[in-house]
């Protein structure tokens, strides 16, 4: 007699089942209501398929369309594979390659025959019309084992290159599998997938755009037709993501950035941004504000070199794990000559720096340094460069050249928790100050680091209790652990901000990193009179300048708080008499320090009131021959239910100066 296995579940409760028996089963024998919900499973915490096989003892959660997260990821993959089948049913000739879930949906990448051509959006409407065949004919996914030598003839002979290739290379005594979508189409892939086809919502899905893409990601491979779709649980969900697209396409800062007249960006410097006036108005705004932050925060502003030798980058690690991402020159005078080549391939190379933390460690290792010069408190306004590639930037949000609010902090052990606390204070009072709410995030050792796992066990407990301190360790503060998501040489606290949309940004961050230290040399002189490391927290609140007002633009709309509106008021004259008062009118608010502008044009006042309002000016002060003979102004602000308010030059002189002020100055 075969022995049984234990199948505990998540109230305590075990079950005694026979070697074989299925998650579905189970669902099945506790009742017909959750073998229908029921989409697949948790054994010992791993995702796995309903029909999976149990062959041990093992916990058990059923994974059901409640468990959200779970049921949109399972939901996501099958969307990316029924898309692929639709595809190759409808243009037998095209190769497919992989095709994972997203944030909000799925892809797949295909290789269409040269007959076909690339896929465009036109292609859309008919792929997604076979996919809701497919999902009704509610095909069912079966799971296969496949020895690898069998997988790369199977690809090879259906004529699937790509395939093939990949499935060649991967590793010795890796488990490989296929799924099979009914009995006459498969695909390659770990699962795990749904019960069948039929378990997604045909109406609960969307294909959005077509581009280009490159095998493996590489400029050199084969190009490929890329379609994206979003994938939802339910038309309900799909409905509200589709309302939440069409008013995040309102808010692309892309878009208001160009109708605000704040930047541009250009193919003659990717990933560049040239700020036009009105837009580094805003960026001197945050430089402004953060200064004040800093300085009331104990912080010494400094600035260090763009280029710095190889060696340095060697010696700091960046040169090994980060050299990809880095904009590299040789350390020598270029050929001016026409022929021979620019270069000589011969001089020592040097690179831009793409983060300032090397450079904070030569600062503090000028001049010895003793226990009570700690905490040390570096910042910089750091400019930046990144080699992004060119398909990866997206307007300010992605670029190859930034500005960090970065700072490092150089301390003692046991001055570690208090900075981090005073730090999450900061973050917290900066965050409130611009309309954000957020959650925070500890993000654990990577699978590749420098250091000990005594030191990043150390690490992760301090930014653990420093949190604490703050009092943000709770739900309401959204609190969570990433499990491999830290840098390479620490862990690091996260904070994502929510914008007015919902979304969520990852913008701060402050990590424990006992490793530069240590490989740069840096130490200080300690109470016993031995030489110490000193811990180096990396911290930043923006992020980055760019980025960061590319959130505040969607985040507002436009709508920037009074503080941060590059014109803060429009004097707006109704009839040619007023001109001369209207003048006297900004004279007096730019005296107040209020950024003016005036308006005299000989157009009607609802075309011109118009006009600014799509400006996004923040106070529009209309004057005619009355105002100018009482001394009044006629104040209309930008979104208000109330039309205009009248009222005397000097009470809308002194409301406007005050509400002017940023937000740390009232």
């Amino acid at each position: 007699m075969t022995a049984l296995i234990t199948i505990t579940l998540p109230d305590g409760s075990s079950r005694q089942v026979e070697p074989g028996t299925t998650p579905a089963d189970i669902a099945a024998s506790i009742g017909p209501g959750l073998a229908k919900a029921a989409l697949a499973a948790r054994v010992d915490g791993t995702l796995v398929d309903i029909t999976l096989p149990l062959e041990r003892d093992a916990s058990l959660a059923l994974v059901t369309a409640r468990d959200e997260a779970d049921a949109l990821e399972l939901a996501r993959h099958d969307y990316a594979h029924v898309l692929a089948e639709a595809v190759q049913a409808l243009w037998p000739d095209t190769q497919i390659t992989f095709g994972p879930s997203t944030e909000d949906g799925f892809y797949y990448d295909f290789a269409p025959s040269a007959a076909r051509g690339p896929f465009t959006e036109d292609d859309l409407p008919v792929i997604e019309d076979k996919m809701r065949s497919i999902i009704a004919a509610d095909k069912p996914l079966r799971r296969e084992v496949v020895a690898r030598d069998d997988l790369v003839a199977k690809w090879r002979a259906a004529g699937e290159t790509f395939k093939a290739e990949w499935a060649a290379e991967l590793p010795d005594g890796e488990e490989l599998t296929i799924y099979w979508s009914g009995d006459n189409w498969s695909d390659m892939c770990r699962g795990p997938h749904l019960a069948s086809t039929g378990k997604l919502d045909a109406q609960a899905f969307k294909l959005m755009r077509v581009s280009g893409a490159y095998w493996r990601g590489d400029q050199k491979n084969a190009q490929l037709s890329r379609i994206y779709g979003t994938g939802w649980l339910n038309k309900k969900q799909l409905d509200a993501h589709l309302t939440r697209l069409e008013e995040a396409a309102k808010r692309d800062h892309r878009k208001l950035g160009a109708e605000m007249n704040l930047f541009h960006l250009q193919a003659e410097a990717h990933g560049s941004v040239f700020w036009h006036p009105k837009g580094y108005i805003i960026y001197r705004e945050l430089e402004a504000y953060m200064r004040r932050a800093i300085d009331g925060a104990g912080y010494r502003e400094v600035k260090t070199p763009q280029v710095m030798d190889a060696r340095q980058w060697e010696q700091s690690g960046h040169w090994g794990k980060y050299r990809e991402n880095m904009f590299v020159i040789p350390d020598e005078a270029p050929n001016t000559e026409d022929e021979g080549p620019i270069i000589s391939g011969d001089a020592d190379w040097m690179a831009l720096k793409p983060m300032n933390c090397p450079a904070h460690v030569l600062i503090f290792r000028q001049g010895i340094k003793s226990y009570r010069d700690l905490p040390l408190r570096l910042y910089e306004n750091g400019c930046c460069h990144r080699n992004e590639p060119h398909g990866a930037l997206h307007g300010l949000m992605r670029v190859r050249q930034f500005t960090q609010d970065d700072a490092h902090i150089f301390c003692r052990e046991d001055q570690i928790v208090e900075e981090v606390r005073a730090f999450c204070a900061l973050a917290d009072r900066i965050y409130q100050d611009f309309g954000f709410t957020y959650s925070i995030k500890l993000a654990l050792r990577p699978e590749k680091r420098f250091g000990t796992e005594e030191m990043w066990d150390k690490a992760e407990a301090e930014l653990r209790a420093a949190v604490a301190a703050a009092g943000l360790n709770s739900a309401e503060h959204g609190w969570e652990e990433l499990p491999g998501e830290g840098a390479f040489y620490a862990p690091k606290l996260e904070w994502h901000l929510t914008d007015a949309i919902g979304r969520t940004w990852q913008v701060g961050t402050i990590q424990s990193d006992r490793v530069l230290p240590d490989r740069l040399d840096a130490a200080y002189v300690a109470e016993d009179g031995d030489k110490h490391r000193p811990v180096m927290l990396h911290r930043a609140i923006f992020g980055s300048y760019e980025r960061f007002i590319g959130i505040l633009i969607e985040h507002y709309a436009g709508k920037l708080p009074l503080w941060l509106a590059p014109v803060q008021a429009v004097v707006a004259t109704i009839v040619s008499d007023a001109d001369d008062y209207a003048q006297v009118v900004v004279e007096r608010l730019k005296a107040a320090g209020i950024r003016t502008e005036i308006d005299p044009r000989n157009e009607k006042i609802n075309y011109k009131v118009r006009e600014h309002s799509l400006a996004k000016v923040p106070n529009l002060l209309v004057v005619g021959k009355r105002e100018a003979e009482e001394g009044k102004v006629a104040l209309r602000i930008l979104g208000a239910d109330q039309p205009q308010q009248i009222m005397t030059l000097d009470e809308a002189v002194a409301a406007l100066a005050q509400q002017a002020l940023p937000p740390d100055m009232r």
